[in-house]
């Protein structure tokens, strides 16, 4: 059975916003589901507490881009707060939808975005940790 995808889901896909990967970044990760292969890696950087750049590499079905692809496309700009609180069902949304047995693509979207930022919090943590260890 054919996949109906809308038009802005299909243009996501086609012409995909934020591919790529950001060199220096603050921040990688890397996110995969198991069940039907799809793999996604975000870049990050972060300027005083705002996504300033974020970028995404993906191996997997339309779904998986368009989604990553508009995921990026909202949180640029946001706070890392906001941007953790985001949710996938802002992104179904803003495709218009998505069929039923592609939402876990916005769900591991969302996760990788999730991922990304606690790595770059971690990261703020060990150089923190190393100053304060330096300092004695």
């Amino acid at each position: 059975m054919p996949l109906n995808y809308t038009k802005k889901t299909l243009n996501h896909f086609l012409k995909p916003r934020n591919i790529g990967e950001i060199k220096n970044a603050d921040a990688y990760a890397e996110i995969g589901n198991m069940v039907c292969g799809d793999q996604l890696n975000f870049s990050l950087k972060v300027e005083k507490g705002v996504i300033k750049d974020i970028k995404f590499m993906s191996f997997g079905c339309a779904s998986n881009i368009a989604t990553a692809s508009i995921m990026t496309e909202k949180v640029k700009g946001m706070t890392l707060e906001e941007a953790r609180n985001f949710d996938f069902n802002t992104i179904t949304s803003e495709l218009g939808g998505l069929p039923q047995q592609k939402i876990h693509c916005s769900v591991m979207a969302v996760q990788g975005l999730k991922k990304v930022i606690d790595n770059y919090e971690k990261k703020g943590e060990k150089v923190t940790n190393k100053k304060k260890v330096n300092r004695k």
